[in-house]
């Protein structure tokens, strides 16, 4: 984590940790900004943080977080796939995963507001995200096929989103993870990387906040297919290009 400790920050205040007090300190020890995707940085984070805090004050764990935060994620799932598909229904789906992603922005803060997470809390956390990065894009098959007046055919946009999300998620986890060990064996520094609005700008159709919000236009079926079909056409061209970048990232690691 970029930024400050927790910990350290609390011992500077030398202060009980209330509300106020616990959503000052993540403040000032929030992840690194650069290459975020947007919703994330700007909506997600900051709704986290409050969750975090308002957890930290009820005695609420990270695992038991991350639970709640399954909870209302696949509970939208859910509802996706056996609900009418609505105007009704988008709002509460939107509202549920946007709850659920909060959520899970919230443990690993509040992991860092207790002192420090454990590798059973970031396992459970991966999981979590590793199912429903793909299940959410079942559960929008399934509502194609049971709710919308289109062919056949357009179930393989799903279906595609579901394999470019996943294959990304586990991309991803595992260059970080590969890189982390190579820094441990080689005592090599992290690299720091510049900020880039182009990246940010590229990350917007697969960032998962615009994927929530995407489900308000459920009920409006041409609307919502048209912008669901760009999000995984963008997801798709985007883990070309990444998986180019992966594949040089870990070559450089063996020279």
């Amino acid at each position: 984590m970029a930024g400050r400790d927790v910990s350290a920050v609390r011992q500077q205040l030398n202060a009980p940790v209330g509300f106020q007090n616990a959503l000052r300190l993540l403040r000032s020890a929030q992840k690194s900004a650069k290459g975020a995707p947007i919703y994330s940085l700007y909506v997600n984070r900051p709704l986290g943080r409050v969750f975090a805090a308002a957890a930290f004050q009820v005695g609420l764990t990270p695992n038991q977080v991350t639970a709640i935060s399954a909870a209302f994620t696949f509970t939208g799932v859910l509802v996706l796939a056996l609900a009418p598909a609505s105007v009704l229904t988008g709002v509460v789906v939107a509202a549920l995963l946007v709850l659920g992603y909060a959520l899970d922005a919230a443990d690993g803060q509040l992991a860092r507001l207790r002192g420090g997470g454990s590798l059973v809390g970031e396992w459970l956390d991966h999981l979590t995200d590793s199912v429903k990065v793909v299940v959410v894009h079942l559960a929008v098959a399934v509502s194609l096929w049971r709710g919308f007046d289109v062919r056949p055919a357009w179930l393989l946009v799903p279906l595609v989103f579901a394999a470019a999300s996943s294959v990304h998620f586990f991309g991803m986890i595992l260059v970080e993870l590969l890189a982390r060990v190579e820094r441990a064996r080689t005592g090599a520094p992290a690299p720091v990387l510049a900020p880039s609005g182009l990246r940010t700008a590229l990350k917007l159709p697969m960032d998962y906040g615009v994927l929530c919000i995407a489900f308000l236009l459920l009920g409006w079926h041409p609307a919502f297919l048209a912008l669901y079909t760009f999000l995984a056409a963008g997801q798709t061209g985007y883990l070309v290009l990444v998986a180019r970048k992966w594949t040089r990232d870990v070559a450089s690691l063996e020279s």
